[in-house]
């Protein structure tokens, strides 16, 4: 059993997210839990259309459980037919969207313009991009120079290089949020326990949030037997980023597979700890949206709405 979730947090710098941590409506869904997983469907391997994409996308957002959902994660190359397929349906509201440049910036000031041309379809809240390999200061200033201020602008370094805790720093103080890649179709692609516990290291400090990535369907750490791959937790990651924040370590957590344990030092986070840990640690990406409700259901850390239903 995990047993640190009454540490009083660190005194890290507190930041805006341009997140909505408390979505209004009835889904009763904790500060912990809020707009956390991204809606990446439009990325390999799910192979699902645009036009599917979207809606589930939306039925996603006005199911039970839609307050834990985010943005609608859009590659570059995709974004045109995604505009498309948004003009064909009846929106009550833009949709919240990330851009994620999956063929060099080259392409990036056309489809943020686009966005901005289209309000009544998109609301642009983020981009995403990958790091040249030495994470010039030179690029991220450019980066920032193009991209609207009010858009966060989100910065993969490449993890491996000795210098990669460098790169997230400088990622962070060129007011970028830095961006964590946990899993894959490789063994390559999956960060080693000691390499999550560096990145929160430097990521509780720099006064930024981070974003994660690929990974993290479940709830908590598994080996998948198919594969042979150990998949991160979700779980473990926000326990992890609340042990890091409260100046503790990670490590323990995020090596943990007791479901019960994660679940229940989750459960005890108090509503400081909870907002102080997602001023970190802020959303991430996920092919699957009903992979990880559904462990935060089975974990009763969201409320089962088939229970909610049958009540009186």
């Amino acid at each position: 059993m995990l047993t640190d979730a009454s540490r009083t947090p660190a005194k890290v710098p507190r930041v805006s997210t341009v997140l909505n941590l408390h979505p209004p409506g009835p889904s009763a869904v904790p500060p912990l839990l809020a707009r956390l997983v991204d809606d990446a469907a439009l990325f390999a391997p799910s192979g699902v259309s645009v036009v599917d994409a979207v809606k589930a996308h939306l039925a996603a957002c006005r199911a039970p459980y839609g307050g834990v959902i985010g943005f609608l994660l859009c590659p570059i190359s995709r974004f045109g037919a995604l505009v498309g397929a948004l003009r064909k349906v009846r929106l009550t509201r833009p949709v919240a969207l990330s851009l994620v440049a999956d063929t060099g910036l080259g392409g990036l000031p056309k489809a943020i313009s686009t966005a901005l041309d289209n309000p009544k379809l998109v609301d642009l809240r983020m981009i995403e991009v990958p790091a040249p390999s030495d994470v010039d200061s030179n690029w991220l200033v450019q980066l920032t120079e193009f991209v609207p201020d009010d858009v966060v602008r989100v910065v993969e370094p490449r993890r491996g290089r000795p210098d990669w805790l460098a790169g997230v720093r400088r990622v962070a103080e060129a007011g970028c949020w830095p961006k964590l890649r946990c899993g894959g179709r490789s063994m390559e692609s999956f960060p080693s326990v000691e390499e999550v516990a560096d990145f929160l290291a430097i990521a509780t400090s720099t006064g930024q949030p981070f974003k994660a990535t690929a990974g993290l369907h479940y709830a908590v750490r598994h080996h998948d037997e198919s594969t042979g791959l150990t998949h991160h937790g979700l779980l473990n990651m926000l326990v992890g980023t609340a042990r890091a924040v409260s100046g503790a370590c990670a490590h323990e957590a995020l090596r943990c597979t007791d479901a019960a344990g994660l679940a229940a030092e989750a459960g005890a986070l108090s509503a400081e700890t909870s907002h102080f840990v997602r001023e970190v640690f802020a959303c991430y990406g996920s092919i699957s949206l009903t992979e990880p409700v559904a462990d935060l259901i089975r974990l009763g850390l969201l409320p089962n709405p088939e229970h909610q239903r049958a009540a009186p």
